[in-house]
C-alpha cells in the first residue's frame, strides 16, 4: 500500500468527482487548522472566539469539529479576530 499522495492520484484517475471531493476536503482542512492553531496560539476558548466574533459557541464547535462549512461572511470575522488574512491567487493549470 502507498502513501497518501499515491491513493489520491488513484482516486483521480478513476472518479475524477471524487477527486475533486477529496481536493474540498484537504483545503476546508487546511483552514480549520489554522483557525484552531490559532486560537490557541493566543489562548482563546471556543467561547472566547464566538463572543468577539459575534456567533455562537456552538458554531465555533461545529467549524472545529468539521461538522458544518462555515460561509466566508463567518470565516471573515473568525479570521479577523484572530488576525489571520486570506491569500487569493489563480490556480495554475497544466
Amino acid at each position: 500500500m502507498g502513501d497518501w499522495s499515491e491513493y489520491k492520484k488513484r482516486v483521480k484517475e478513476s472518479n475524477p468527482e471524487i477527486g475533486k471531493d477529496i481536493d474540498e476536503v484537504e483545503e476546508i482542512s487546511v483552514i480549520v487548522g489554522a483557525i484552531i492553531q490559532q486560537r490557541h496560539n493566543l489562548e482563546l476558548s471556543q467561547r472566547d472566539l464566538a463572543k468577539l466574533c459575534g456567533i455562537p459557541q456552538s458554531s465555533v464547535a461545529r467549524i472545529e469539529a468539521g461538522k458544518t462549512v462555515p460561509n466566508l461572511s463567518t470565516l471573515l470575522k473568525i479570521f479577523n479576530q484572530l488576525g489571520l488574512s486570506f491569500s487569493v491567487k489563480p490556480i495554475v493549470t497544466k
